[in-house]
């Protein structure tokens, strides 16, 4: 309960803190010299459009409605009893269809039996494993009980999972026994090898010591609970009654969600995510989309992205039960022929996709032989968008109504997404415009104040959806949330006089493979622990169909010699597949600045002339 309440007062005071950095307390006040003068509002169709005055990159979104205070629970449940017939989630590859009726059901006997088993509010639950029905269960269940869900990413080899485990103190985990080559069960055996002999609901673990509970999705295993038997113990009156009681003790201020995102410090931070953070997200995203004006039959919505990312968790899942569409999951990891299957089975109507994503659904090579035409928009997000790309998704995938989305974990996820009837130049050339209920500004570093419209300078945002803070880590909050509550996203961009913004960088060296983030520096940490190496650089570089794709630059150990294929077998195991460099090049030195630093921009551009990128 401490960190609990600790996390809810880091929320609220740590963005008050004197103690932050000069320079940012320095450029705090410039922008209100935009906002005094009142951002004008220009009313087109029946919507209202903020955007800059005065040539000054701030803007402030509308905020003729109010936001929603209620929390995840209650909106499932307003939801269920206004459509209760009308499918709510669709899993094609575990056969899965269920009503939102039924979904209700489903989710109070789960948080019910979450509670049964010893968990309660504030309690940290991990989800680690691929789409499936059990994830969206899990995010719903945890959030009607007040726990909260950890959303860990599948493919974390043991090393990751156990710092993420450790730094939240995660009570219990919940996975399937295996997808693919990761043997869940086994990865967590290697960190805790005491699960084995533990009598379920009960383990004490040496190195993990805040993990009591263990769930198995799929399978009985040793030292674990399995889910079903959860649920059945959630099904009986007296625990349902337990929980009823307990929701009037929730807040939509709570923490619901932690997600791991990181910076060039390379240590994952937890951003927290409140119930007010994420139902308002959805809802304003929903509602530029216009999923207000749509029939039920229009409202079908195809999710390949990831739920243990916030695009697929907030702006899927949460969107989905926020206006009673249908929520359909075609495959456990993105596969675009599944996409497809998906579109033409179900008379999908909106389809969800990182750029890379959308590259290959345009690319199977019997695209032409599926049944499209129920599509009319959708979203994309995750990295930047070639314009070509935003132009062959709304002419050949048939989606008019795309939007291209912009925001980071820390946001909630989306601060920028265009409106459906923008036009191809507007959503190809930018991310869009401010979302309602948010700030932008746009601060030239250098000088220390706005920037003038159209310069770049690093994008800040304020407003309901910046995060509670990074858990237990508030000297990185303050890092990142200034006095004035403005959260710096380290991303480089401009505004121009319609308000529109174009990402052109990032200040922060974040590689974005296929709409995953990689930190460079958590990868150099890891190459150091090889006895051959002496000193790597790991830069992004471009690649037509992920957007970009790691290259680790290392200089070896006098005397040693190793090879590229030796380097990726150290890799395999102890890294998600994801990190693991698709180049490695072993150089003998690195481009440096007079004062010795080293310079990764011109590293990258040698890196790509010697690959011929």
């Amino acid at each position: 309960m401490a960190v609990y309440v600790g996390m809810l007062r880091l929320g609220r005071l740590c963005a008050g803190s004197s103690g932050v950095l000069g320079a940012r307390a320095a450029l705090s006040r410039s922008w209100q010299e935009a906002r005094l003068q009142g951002v004008r509002f220009l009313r087109e169709v029946d919507r209202m459009v903020s955007t800059p005055i005065g040539g000054l990159s701030y803007v402030q979104g509308c905020t003729k409605k109010h936001l929603n205070s209620k929390t995840v629970g209650q909106c499932l449940e307003t939801t269920a009893q206004r459509v209760p017939e009308r499918e709510a989630l669709v899993v094609l590859h575990e056969d899965v269809r269920l009503t939102f009726a039924q979904l209700k059901e489903e989710v109070d006997k789960a948080a019910s039996g979450l509670l049964s088993i010893g968990l309660c509010k504030g309690d940290r639950l991990g989800m680690w494993g691929p789409n499936s029905y059990a994830w969206v269960l899990m995010q719903l269940a945890t959030a009607q009980a007040g726990i909260i869900l950890v959303s860990v990413n599948p493919a974390y080899q043991a090393m990751e999972l156990e710092y993420v485990l450790k730094k939240v103190g995660c009570k219990a985990l919940v996975f399937p026994k295996q997808f693919k080559t990761q043997q869940y069960y086994n990865v967590l055996k290697q960190i805790c090898p005491e699960v084995e002999n533990a009598q379920p609901g009960a383990l004490k673990s040496q190195r993990l010591p805040d993990l009591t509970t263990v769930i198995s999705v799929d399978a009985p295993l040793p030292g674990t609970l399995l889910l079903d038997e959860v649920v059945a113990a959630g099904s009986t009156r007296q625990h349902l009654d337990q929980l009823q009681y307990n929701q009037q003790f929730l807040s939509c201020h709570d923490p619901i969600n932690i997600q791991f995102t990181s910076g060039t410090t390379g240590s994952p931070k937890g951003a927290t995510l409140s119930h007010y953070n994420i139902v308002n997200n959805s809802n304003i995203l929903g509602e530029r989309l216009k999923l207000h004006e749509k029939t039920p039959e229009q409202l079908r919505m195809i999710l390949p992205n990831p739920l243990y990312h916030c695009l697929g968790s907030v702006a899927g899942t949460m969107m989905c039960l926020m206006y009673g569409a249908t929520l359909i999951l075609a495959s456990p990891i993105f596969n675009g022929k599944k996409a497809l299957e998906a579109i033409s089975r179900e008379r999908g109507t909106f389809l969800y996709g990182t750029p890379t994503m959308f590259v290959d659904i345009l690319n199977q090579p019997d695209f032409s032989s599926y049944d499209i035409s129920t599509m009319c928009g959708g979203v994309i997000a995750g990295s930047p968008a070639p314009p070509e790309l935003i132009r062959a998704i709304i002419n050949k995938i048939n989606m008019k109504d795309l939007v291209v989305a912009y925001g980071t974990t820390e946001n909630s996820p989306v601060t920028f997404a265009h409106f459906p009837e923008d036009t191809v130049e507007q959503k190809a050339e930018s991310v869009g415009r401010i979302m309602p209920h948010t700030e932008a500004r746009i601060m030239n570093m250098e000088a220390g104040t706005l920037a003038k419209l159209n310069t770049p300078g690093e994008l800040c945002i304020r407003g309901y959806c910046v995060m509670l803070g990074y858990w237990g880590e508030p000297q990185k909050t303050e890092e990142a949330v200034d006095q004035d509550k403005w959260y710096w996203t380290g991303d480089v961009a401009t505004m121009n006089e319609q308000g529109f913004c174009k990402i052109v960088g990032r200040s922060k060296d974040m590689i974005i493979r296929g709409g995953e983030n990689i930190y460079p520096a958590e990868l150099e940490d890891f190459f150091h622990t090889h006895p051959k190496v002496q000193e790597v650089q790991v830069v992004g570089v471009k690649d037509d169909r992920m957007g970009e794709e790691i290259c680790a630059c290392i200089r070896l150990k006098d005397g040693e010699e190793t090879t590229v294929e030796e380097i990726k077998a150290f890799c395999k195991g102890k890294i998600s597949h994801f990190k693991i460099p698709k180049y490695i090049v072993f150089v003998t030195n690195y481009p440096l600045t007079i004062s010795g630093k080293i310079q990764k921009f011109k590293l990258r551009e040698q890196m790509e002339r010697h690959l011929n990128l």
